[in-house]
């Protein structure tokens, strides 16, 4: 691990070992779990690979902690492993987020897209671009959410249950189509960037309880709600996707309302992401209690010889 050497009064403590970044800023991620869940999470998934040996990718992947007079005060990591391979910044100092900017630059290391929590990430992302002589530009505005008293949904005929390891290929398209589906739901083109998982990928979290589907009474699967492995006692439902044919019949309240049941019984606290141009998917989980908890966004630096990336979560 090292430290920038112009960072003060901010030092930026760059890594490309989870198991480092965890041991320095796991008492920071604790602090506000639901806040900081998508860095918690993909540094618990980055650890347990590197602890079975599983080969490192080839793209980008490091964190950095982010101190000032020896505190953490932020963090931000580039673990994406789909282009432009956005970082994901939690909150920072805004100084801090243009040094981490300047930073990245020194490192001669191109950044086309930035996401996470506000202003921290538009900060980043305009210094950056202002540094490049480029521009920074929003593409998704989302929100993140944390459920708090449960609100039953009206009854849905059906049920949820856990998915099968028959059911991998099922799993594997409904992630694929979830993108295009979420971007054209929220009025935009392209698709909203996604995990691009491996068979075996998704056989492990079928195997670990963590794909649900809803099933309805004529036992067709008729839905899709995932989650992510508890960190720091968060547990971040997604992806939520129901096929175009079988919308606006109750399935995603229904399913989210038994999963996330299941979850606030076992002990564990809720969150979401929505995005906040489809305002379906805020509706329903708003009804069903989640509250809001920070805004946070997509962005996209073009430069000047016109190369730009989509970020997404």
């Amino acid at each position: 691990m090292t430290a920038s050497p112009d960072a003060a009064p901010y030092a930026l403590e760059f890594t490309e070992d989870a198991a480092s970044f965890r041991d320095a800023a796991g008492a920071h991620l604790a602090l506000d779990p639901v806040l900081t869940t998508v860095v918690s999470t993909v540094t618990d998934r980055a650890v347990d690979a590197d602890a079975r040996g599983v080969a490192r990718p080839a793209h980008p992947r490091w964190w950095v902690t982010v101190r000032q007079g020896g505190e953490v005060v932020g963090a931000a990591m580039r673990t994406a492993p789909f282009e432009p391979h956005p970082l994901f910044v939690l909150p920072m100092p805004e100084e801090a987020a243009r040094e981490l900017a300047r930073a990245l630059v020194a490192r001669g290391e191109p950044v086309t897209g930035v996401n996470g929590a506000l202003p921290a990430t538009r900060t980043l992302a305009e210094e950056t671009a202002a540094l490049s002589g480029g521009a920074a530009s929003v593409v998704e505005h989302t929100r993140l959410f944390e459920l708090g008293d449960l609100v039953a949904p009206r009854p849905v005929p059906g049920q949820l249950r856990a998915a099968t390891v028959g059911e991998v290929g099922l799993a594997l398209a409904w992630f694929g189509a979830f993108g295009t589906d979420a971007a054209e739901q929220a009025g935009r083109g392209g698709s909203h960037a996604t995990e691009d998982l491996t068979e075996p990928e998704m056989l492990e979290r079928i195997e670990d309880g963590r794909i649900w589907l809803w099933e309805d009474v004529a036992g067709e699967v008729v839905h899709l709600t995932a989650y992510n492995p508890p960190s720091y006692g968060v547990a971040r439902v997604g992806p939520v996707y129901t096929p175009k044919e079988q919308r606006g019949r109750g399935y995603a309240s229904a399913a989210v309302a038994a999963l996330s049941r299941r979850l606030q019984q076992a002990g564990h606290r809720v969150c979401l992401f929505t995005d906040q141009a489809n305002p379906t998917s805020n509706k329903i989980y708003q009804a069903l209690g989640f509250r809001p908890v920070v805004d946070m966004a997509n962005l996209v630096i073009t430069t000047p010889a016109g190369r730009s990336g989509e970020p997404g979560p």
